[in-house]
């Protein structure tokens, strides 16, 4: 093999090592700028409808604009974000409906999918779900912060999922209720049930998982989702316009 045909093959596996590289690196940053966007939500920096600006992200966290529009990118496949050709990235917004449905959504997948895996749940299971509850329930009597309640509450909801073995269940799950309006409307979802409510909704649940009756079981999961659904929906982008007006 010529000398020049052997380098030219280095060099090629040079340049395609740093171009693994650059990539691993782009998606390293787009994580880190996932989680900064996805703070400034919870935080109330952003919130639905407002514009995500590349150039201004890239200014205030000292990086380029590709691993930005990457994580931008993989935030709209997650459904936080919108693109809107010649307009930009917004913050998803959601009507009244749209959030009823994603709370329709959300309990009718995981509705199904505790239900058909019910009969594996054990003592044990119901144990640690009554363990949360009970924090849940002295987060109330000690009157502490509620934003303790919603890794609470995601660590219950993980439980009742965590039994089934098909992952994009699980996903379009997380995605269809956690993963957009409790996401997006965190700051009110929050403040929708009182600490003492939010521990007696899951103590129901539980008392109806404990009775491992699928129709039942699935029917409470609906209900509980759908209960949250009829509060949020007043954070509705048409019904917030129509107060404004008002």
């Amino acid at each position: 093999m010529p000398i020049v045909s052997e380098y030219g093959g280095l060099s090629s596996l040079f340049f395609k090592a740093m171009a693994k590289d650059f990539m691993n690196s782009i998606k390293t940053y787009s994580a880190q700028i996932i989680e900064h966007i996805k703070d400034a939500i919870l935080q109330g920096e952003l919130g639905p409808g407002d514009k995500v600006n590349e150039a201004h992200l890239a200014a205030r966290l000292s990086i380029s604009r590709a691993p930005i529009r990457e994580a931008l990118q993989m935030l709209v496949q997650e459904g936080l974000i919108v693109s809107i050709p010649q307009r930009g990235k917004f913050i998803t917004s959601l009507t009244a409906k749209e959030i009823q449905d994603s709370y329709f959504a959300g309990g009718v997948l995981e509705g199904a999918a505790v239900a058909s895996t019910i009969d594996q749940f054990t003592e044990n299971d119901f144990n640690k779900l009554q363990n949360i509850i009970n924090q849940m329930k002295q987060l109330a009597e000690n009157g502490e912060n509620r934003d303790k309640l919603a890794p609470l509450d995601n660590s219950f909801h993980d439980i009742l999922l965590s039994k089934t073995d098909n992952s994009l269940l699980v996903e379009l799950s997380h995605r269809s209720c956690r993963g957009i309006s409790k996401f997006l409307f965190f700051k009110h979802w929050r403040k929708q049930f009182t600490t003492k409510e939010n521990f007696e909704r899951h103590q129901v649940l539980l008392d109806v998982l404990r009775t491992k009756n699928p129709v039942a079981v699935e029917n409470g999961i609906r209900k509980h989702y759908k209960e949250a659904g009829e509060r949020m929906k007043q954070f509705g982008s048409d019904v917030l316009s129509m107060n404004k007006v008002a």
